[in-house]
């Protein structure tokens, strides 16, 4: 076999194996989300979670030295309203929402946040959108209302209406912050870890006016440490340098719509959540119209990937 295409496959066999560390490790957060809520409060469990981020985050941008500061003056505003919106919004909204909502539930609506970023990207970029993405995000949200109601769409009763909301709004939050980051040209991982920089300040804040903010027990302080590396900083780095090595980013890209699958076996193991037909459905219609709209625009994993090259 050539050297060239020896290298090829381990670079292929490498880049597998990153992504594959990467789902792995964010189809087990939404059993952590619940049982982090169990030892702490929603706003509690970001800021200890963002604690952990941003030191990890930190430190592998020193090791990779890249220059922080100098990114940082660039556009200082725009960071800081980045770190505003991701994670100073978004997970606050996110884990009131688990704390709402059954986990198969939040999970599943969650993974709407690629439609509602066409929706968004129409509103205020003008970007143009076909009438097969205008019927993708239709068919989504018809996923969406079939998880929140149960599969009853006659009564459209929802077991928890502010919850949903909240699962809703985090697709909001989180489609805005990458409207936001599109225009961001230096590397991905000083973009986060700058992005998460500036955004704990703004949860010390609102836990200093809210909450009391006190030092969790050991067991409230290792699932949020477990959460600041899985779901927010190590799980990212991992999934990068995925994206890096691959030739292919679409297929390394696929691998990610196994996460949803291996959460919902874990969030029934660990959590003990009977997993209802109604979720698994609605999941599917979900993640059906995520592809389908994915194959008529350019995914976020490619803006991601084409980023790391600059």
């Amino acid at each position: 076999m050539p050297k060239e295409n020896c290298t090829e496959r381990t670079t292929l066999e490498k880049s597998t194996i990153y992504a594959l560390i990467a789902v792995a490790c964010w189809s087990t957060v939404a059993t952590a989300f619940k049982l982090g809520l169990q030892y702490l409060t929603p706003l509690s469990l970001v800021l200890w979670s963002l604690v952990f981020a941003c030191g990890f985050l930190a430190s592998v941008a020193w090791f990779q030295k890249l220059p922080l500061l100098s990114i940082y003056r660039q556009s200082p505003w725009r960071y800081w309203l980045m770190g505003a919106l991701n994670p100073g919004i978004y997970y606050p909204v996110l884990f009131l929402a688990y704390d709402k909502l059954p986990a198969q539930q939040a999970q599943s609506i969650n993974y709407s946040w690629a439609l509602m970023l066409v929706i968004m990207s129409a509103i205020f970029l003008r970007e143009k959108v076909s009438v097969k993405d205008w019927l993708a995000c239709a068919v989504g949200y018809f996923g969406v209302i079939f998880i929140a109601t149960g599969g009853d769409l006659t009564a459209l009763h929802f077991e928890s209406p502010n919850g949903v909301m909240l699962a809703v709004a985090s697709t909001i939050v989180w489609a805005s912050y990458w409207i936001i980051s599109r225009q961001t040209q230096s590397h991905p991982l000083a973009t986060m870890t700058l992005n998460f920089m500036c955004g704990l300040p703004v949860v010390i804040i609102a836990c200093v006016l809210l909450e009391t903010v006190e030092l969790p027990d050991w067991r409230g302080l290792l699932v949020a440490g477990y959460i600041g590396l899985m779901e927010m900083a190590l799980t990212f780095v991992l999934w990068l340098k995925a994206l890096q090595l691959t030739k292919n980013t679409a297929r390394t890209s696929n691998l990610i719509y196994l996460s949803p699958f291996i959460s919902l076996l874990l969030i029934y193991q660990v959590l003990g959540e009977a997993i209802q037909q109604e979720t698994i459905i609605g999941l599917i219609i979900i993640l059906m119209a995520v592809v389908v709209q994915q194959k008529q625009n350019k995914s976020t994993d490619n803006e991601i990937m084409e980023k790391s090259e600059r």
